[in-house]
């Protein structure tokens, strides 16, 4: 098997380093996050100018029309940089799922705005009360030629930049539909939320919230595989900004342990201490290649339930193992905001807990059929 990336894939990659490194230096990035939105509009808008918010969406709307292997491509760039721009919540939890479920009407009103860049898309895929977003405890009841929500969700990212929240909601006793709400509609209250890494995240408590019928995605009373679609996918892509925000912080470590000397010698000599970074590097590869092996069966349209909950697995635990190391090998200056390791291991325990913890993972193997 050639696990090798193709030239285009290359092209991609080296693309996206390039624009994000060139916008997300410490001293611009501890800019961004003083600001209310936690949001490079700058750097958003040299992604769009370079096609890579259409990277996995089809030329008929604008898009690259290249795949979800790509997609994971950039998304592994922008957990590199540790960048403050809306990709996941935008083109996993938005976009991809218009393109794929969404009418014709939908696509051309949202998707070209996307590509570029005018139009931020999310999803409400979190309640307190609820961990499995296929069982939410949000209503959606019909009224006249549309649909009134009504309940709250939580941790919902970039819901104040977002033109559409995309909200599951109950339409029945046992029937789930897809809505996609408009977050500044009467009947809609957003409460920040604080969060580990910084980025602002909203609750949406949801009061008689008016959803058009041409904001219906797909069937309204069949739309639990439309959710697992989605819930497999954002967890692909989770697992890789998290693969890239280990992957730097490592190198990141690597780099001070060559230069850090103690007792006349480069702390990266001791014993202690490449065994430390040795353990990392083998949790980084674990999470690079189950992230590749669940994204690779996404992209081509198998089954891939049980890889993604296992890329997820190494997500959550690998990745709290090597920020935590990470930190630990820069001794002290690991925890001075002033110095930029800090901001990957908050990044890391974020990715960590969305969308279902170590444990939680474990649990859904165990339940799964064999």
């Amino acid at each position: 098997m050639d696990f090798a990336f193709t030239e285009e894939q290359e092209a991609l990659r080296d693309l996206a380093r390039k624009i994000l490194g060139d916008h997300t230096a410490h001293d611009r990035l501890k800019e961004i996050e003083k600001g209310p939105d936690w949001f490079d509009h700058e750097l958003w808008t040299e992604l769009a100018k370079a096609n890579l918010l259409g990277v996995a969406l089809p030329a008929t709307v604008g898009g690259s029309g290249l795949g979800f292997l790509e997609l994971c491509v950039f998304l592994e760039e922008v957990g590199r940089a540790v960048a403050p721009v809306p990709v996941w919540p935008t083109l996993l939890l938005g976009a991809l799922p218009v393109s794929q479920f969404g009418t014709r009407e939908q696509r051309e009103r949202l998707l070209p705005k996307v590509v570029s860049g005018e139009v931020i898309l999310t999803a409400a895929l979190h309640e307190a009360t609820s961990e499995d977003p296929a069982a939410p405890e949000t209503t959606a009841r019909s009224e006249g030629r549309g649909w009134r929500l009504d309940g709250v969700k939580v941790c919902v990212p970039a819901a104040h930049l977002a033109a559409r929240v995309l909200v599951p909601a109950r339409t029945g006793d046992a029937t789930v539909g897809l809505f996609l709400l408009d977050p500044h509609a009467p009947g809609v209250e957003l409460a920040r939320q604080a969060t580990t890494n910084g980025e602002p995240q909203y609750r949406l408590a949801l009061t008689g919230a008016p959803v058009t019928e041409a904001d219906v995605l797909g069937d309204p009373t069949d739309g639990r595989p439309l959710l697992a679609w989605i819930v497999e996918r954002a967890m692909a892509g989770l697992c890789a900004l998290q693969a890239g925000v280990t992957a730097r912080a490592l190198e990141m470590t690597a780099q001070y342990t060559t230069t850090r000397e103690q007792f006349g010698k480069p702390i990266a000599t001791f014993q202690a201490v490449a065994q430390r970074a040795a353990d990392a590097y083998i949790d980084v590869e674990a999470m690079r290649w189950t992230m590749w092996q669940a994204a690779w069966r996404l992209g081509a349209g198998l089954p891939a339930a049980e890889e993604t909950a296992i890329a997820k697995f190494w997500a959550a635990d690998g990745g709290h193992r090597v920020t935590y190391a990470a930190q630990h090998l820069h001794g002290g200056i690991g925890l001075d905001l002033d110095y930029p390791v800090h901001r990957f291991y908050l990044w890391a325990k974020q990715i960590e807990l969305t969308l279902g913890s170590a444990t939680r993972q474990l649990i859904r193997l165990g339940t799964m059929e064999g």
